[in-house]
């Protein structure tokens, strides 16, 4: 199989460029988001009183997605934002009240917080919604709870949903155990597994197919998919999607290290380089040691201002996190090895993350990274089978 690696370079404004050129720049192809494609979806917008789900990553070229819309004459009403807010600097798991965009004057609307899902008085005088947001392709990555509440308003509401496609940074692969729906939260709302492999559009679509929303019920969904991507290209960030996923060695290592938010760990938050190192103050056998101080993005880090020792995974090399293609188990079993504390090594939210209570007691009985895997298998493959179905893009297998 031949894997194509694409680069995504910030060339210029959209306001400088005539609608449709090309942005995104790769070695083999030319990707543009759907984003990028407004000679598609503007026609859409026109004479239309828009709200918008977007944040930081909502870009057209080097400008944010709301910017370039207002000058092309769409009028948005509202913003809608997800999980670290509109410019993404919220700490995780920090709420945010409602603000607003002062150079436009158009109200933000907090969806993370007090509500999850807009109020049908937040889409008075809404005409279309429109979802332009980067995901990382995690099941715990929290922009895809935010999606399914989008899609449940706008079904209660019956407002159309236009979503703005984006390639998923991780979906050359699908792998991890598949959600048991007893530990259903907003970290994990589906029964898919942690790496699921799909575009937001993708994604959207299987919501839909798959019945999941309130009452079975299905939103109007348009969409406008991206041009020259395929699941089996390494799709390269143009910015980081938020505040603690700084580059893609962080991006690629996210679903595996994020396991340690549900233990005693520290997973790098607190430092320039998080998801890329883990450790913990009594942690044996390491020279290596980093001290997490309150920063951007995380203000009250595990173990501030402590020494933690533990594992440096920055000298990885990208082509090797790309390459792995699984669901890492190993820097989990390790730490748990290494710290020798038992079940005190998890805290209450690690079956949570997990999406089940069955890999916290396959770590705690020994079971080797390769039985574990073993275990998620025929679940996975079930998953792969619902997920063809609503693929917009060439797979990677």
């Amino acid at each position: 199989m031949i894997i194509k690696i694409v680069n995504f370079f910030l060339v210029t404004s959209v306001l400088l460029i005539p609608c449709g050129m090309k942005c995104g720049l790769s070695q083999d192809s030319k990707i543009k988001t759907g984003a990028e494609i407004t000679e598609v979806y503007i026609p859409k917008l026109s004479g239309r009183k828009v709200g918008i789900i977007a944040n930081h990553t909502s870009l057209i070229c080097n400008t944010p997605t709301v910017d370039s819309l207002l000058s092309l004459g769409i009028n948005i009403i509202k913003i809608f934002s997800p999980e670290h807010g509109y410019e993404g600097k919220s700490d995780a798991g920090e709420s945010y009240s409602n603000s607003v965009l002062s150079k436009h004057n158009v109200e933000i609307i907090s969806l993370y917080g007090n509500k999850t899902k807009p109020a049908p008085e937040d889409l008075t005088g809404v005409d279309i919604l429109v979802f332009d947001i980067q995901d990382v392709g995690a099941r715990f990555y929290t922009y895809i709870s935010t999606l399914h509440y989008i899609m449940e308003a706008c079904a209660e509401n019956s407002v159309p949903l236009l979503i703005l496609d984006r390639p998923n940074p991780n979906g050359h692969y699908v792998d991890g155990p598949v959600l048991d729906l007893k530990y259903k939260s907003f970290v994990g709302m589906h029964p898919v597994p942690v790496v699921h492999g799909m575009t937001i559009a993708e994604y959207a679509k299987m919501i839909n197919g798959e019945k999941w929303l309130n009452d079975s019920m299905s939103c109007q969904l348009d969409f406008v998919t991206c041009e020259n991507y395929e699941h089996s290209n390494y799709y390269m960030l143009p910015v980081n999607p938020s505040p603690n996923l700084p580059n893609m060695k962080a991006v690629y290592l996210y679903p595996s290290l994020c396991l340690f938010e549900g233990t005693i760990m520290n997973e790098g938050r607190g430092t320039d380089f998080p998801f890329q190192v883990y450790g913990h103050p009594d942690f044996q056998n390491s020279d290596f040691y980093y001290i997490p101080r309150s920063n951007p993005g995380a203000k009250n880090p595990r173990y501030k201002n402590m020494k933690c020792y533990g594992i440096d995974l920055r000298d990885k090399k990208i082509e090797e996190l790309q390459s792995e293609k699984k669901m890492n188990l190993s820097h989990i079993i390790y730490a748990y090895s290494n710290l020798r504390k038992g079940e005190e090594f998890f805290n209450s939210y690690f079956n949570t993350l997990a999406g089940n209570n069955i890999l916290k007691r396959q770590i705690i009985e020994g079971l080797t990274e390769e039985q574990i895997r073993s275990s998620w298998q025929n679940n996975l493959e079930d998953f792969k089978t619902i997920r063809k179905k609503y693929l917009l893009y060439p797979d990677f297998e």
